[in-house]
């Protein structure tokens, strides 16, 4: 996708952020597109979930701004920001069952109980939880979980889904069927999502384009064709394009010693 400003709902301008006298990140800009997949990938404490923290807006850039539909939000309280953010372990309020636990959110807004009901129905029927609707967390799997926490957020109806690392807790073969769940929902939907993640294979499999972070900055923001086959530098190449390469080695191995 292109960087073209007519098109982008995100855009950064110079960010920078502090901690106290330690910089997390250092005059960073960047834009996301409208309905765009964007993987932010890197390290841990590179700095993925504070641009996540600062977009939402529980931080504030020390510098710079955020801009959204053409509008600084930089200092717009979280609330009025039409953001919605699913966290690694999901939040999901344990005495409740899924119905009540997406409709939660609603019921502040004071709409009436019909359309309440009526959001929240094709809501779980988007995400596929009909046969869950009256289970508590509990009794659903992880990545049932995961479903009604990007459901709890959907119904809401934002403009941008933010993920901090969601899936990280999950099995590896939950994962992959997770990853193409998200994709197809993403797409169904047209909505733009920014997913955090220090896994390689998790940016490529679901990213229209990949964000790399090293060194408190970005190091490279393309496709992840274009990061694979043309890497910005040394740190690109050794975490991303020889790391998928030695995940590739690994399955042919694997392939190789069941002929056997």
């Amino acid at each position: 996708m292109s960087e073209n400003m007519s098109t982008a709902i995100i855009c950064c301008e110079n960010i920078s952020k502090k901690f106290g006298t330690k910089t997390v990140l250092e005059d960073i800009s960047f834009t996301v597109d409208r309905g765009e997949f964007l993987s932010l990938l890197g390290p841990s404490g590179c700095g993925k979930t504070t641009i996540l923290r600062m977009l939402i807006g529980i931080e504030k850039p020390t510098s710079g701004k955020i801009i959204k539909n053409g509008v600084d939000i930089t200092d717009v309280p979280p609330k009025d920001r039409n953001i919605g953010i699913v966290f690694q372990n999901y939040s999901l309020f344990p005495n409740m069952d899924v119905y009540h636990n997406i409709s939660y959110a609603l019921q502040f807004r004071k709409m009436e109980k019909e359309e309440i009901e009526a959001r929240v129905r094709e809501i779980i029927e988007t995400v596929g939880l009909e046969d869950h609707i009256y289970k508590k967390p509990k009794q659903l799997s992880g990545g049932q979980q995961q479903r009604v926490a990007i459901a709890r957020t959907l119904v809401l109806n934002p403009d941008i889904i933010l993920f901090d690392e969601p899936m990280s807790a999950l099995d590896a073969e939950i994962k992959v069927v997770l990853r193409q769940q998200l994709k197809d929902l993403q797409e169904k939907l047209g909505i733009t999502m920014i997913y955090v993640t220090h896994d390689q294979e998790e940016a490529f499999a679901l990213s229209d384009r990949v964000m790399v972070i090293n060194d408190l900055q970005i190091a490279q923001l393309d496709t992840p064709y274009n990061i694979y086959h043309n890497p910005a530098d040394q740190f690109v190449r050794r975490f991303v394009v020889d790391h998928l390469n030695q995940k590739i080695k690994s399955i042919e191995d694997v392939i190789s010693e069941e002929k056997k």
